[in-house]
C-alpha cells in the first residue's frame, strides 16, 4: 500500500519541474559561445537573413504617401541617412540597386552579424559607436569610424548611421551622428520604415520591430537637417534635439500610413 505521507505533493512536484535538468537548454549554453565564433556560422545565419529581408522588403508593396528615396538621393548626396535601433531592419533593402552606401555599425558581437547581413544586400560597413551624450570614449572605435564616414563623404557617397546609442535611450540621438553632420557639411536625412506586418520583441530595450512579409510597406523622409562647422555646444544639443524629434516624427507617420490612420 502506498505510504501518502511521502508521496510529493503537487507544489513539490511543479517546483521540481522549474527547477529541475534541462538537456536542450543546457545543450544549447554550452554550444551558443563557440557557434557564436564560429566564421562559417555566421556567414550561413547572414546569407539567410539578407534572404529574408529581399523577400520580406518585395512582398511588401509601398504604400501611397510614401516618399520617393531615389529623389531624395539625387538632391541631398552625399548625405547621412539617420534610422533608429530596432526600426532598421529593412534599412539595406530599401537603397536603390547600384547605389553605393557606407553604414555604421557598433563594435558589438550583436552588431557583427548585423553588419554581414547589410554586407550581403550591398552595403559597405564601418565598426564603432556614436558616443552618448558627453562621451569622449574612443575604445568604442567611435572617433576612428567618424573619420572613416568622414572620408567617404567626401569621396561622394552616402553613408547611414543609427541615431540612437546601443542601450542607451532609445529613440533619442546621440552627438555622433551630429558631429558627422558638422566635420562633413552634409546633412542629415531621417528615415523610417514601417511594414503592416511586424513583429514587436517588447522585452528588448529598443522594441526591435521584426517585418513580415506579405503586407505593405511605407518610407517616410524628414527634412535634410545641417550643422554649422563652428556648432558650438548649445548648438550641437539643439540640432541633437532636432534629429530626435524629427526621425521620431517621420516614425510617425511611416506607422500611420501602413496602419491606415
Amino acid at each position: 500500500m502506498e505510504n501518502k505521507a511521502s508521496a510529493p505533493s503537487p507544489a513539490m512536484t511543479a517546483n521540481r519541474k522549474k527547477t529541475g535538468p534541462r538537456p536542450l537548454k543546457e545543450l544549447w549554453r554550452r554550444i551558443r559561445k563557440p557557434l557564436a565564433k564560429s566564421r562559417f556560422v555566421k556567414q550561413a545565419l547572414a546569407t539567410l537573413m539578407a534572404g529574408a529581408i529581399r523577400l520580406i522588403d518585395r512582398t511588401n508593396p509601398r504604400v501611397e504617401g510614401s516618399h520617393d528615396l531615389q529623389a531624395a538621393i539625387d538632391a541631398h548626396s552625399p548625405a547621412i541617412a539617420a534610422l533608429w535601433h530596432g526600426q532598421h531592419i529593412l534599412g539595406p533593402a530599401i537603397n536603390p540597386r547600384r547605389h553605393k552606401i557606407v553604414a555604421m555599425f557598433s563594435r558589438s558581437a550583436d552588431a557583427e552579424l548585423n553588419a554581414l547581413v547589410a554586407e550581403k544586400l550591398g552595403f559597405e560597413t564601418v565598426r564603432g559607436s556614436g558616443g552618448r551624450k558627453g562621451e569622449r570614449d574612443v575604445r568604442k572605435g567611435g572617433a576612428k569610424a567618424l573619420i572613416m564616414l568622414k572620408k567617404t563623404i567626401d569621396r561622394g557617397c552616402n553613408v547611414a548611421m543609427i541615431a540612437d546609442i546601443p542601450h542607451g535611450t532609445p529613440r533619442e540621438a546621440g552627438l555622433g551622428i551630429v558631429t558627422l553632420a558638422r566635420i562633413s557639411g552634409r546633412p542629415i536625412v531621417p528615415v523610417a520604415i514601417a511594414t503592416s506586418r511586424r513583429k514587436v520583441l517588447e522585452r528588448t530595450w529598443d522594441k526591435t520591430t521584426i517585418n513580415l512579409p506579405f503586407g505593405r510597406s511605407a518610407v517616410i523622409l524628414g527634412d535634410p537637417i545641417y550643422v554649422t562647422s563652428d556648432a558650438d555646444e548649445a548648438t550641437m544639443e539643439e540640432k541633437r534635439r532636432e534629429v530626435t524629434n524629427s526621425l521620431n516624427e517621420a516614425t510617425r507617420q511611416a506607422y500611420s500610413l501602413v496602419d491606415g490612420q
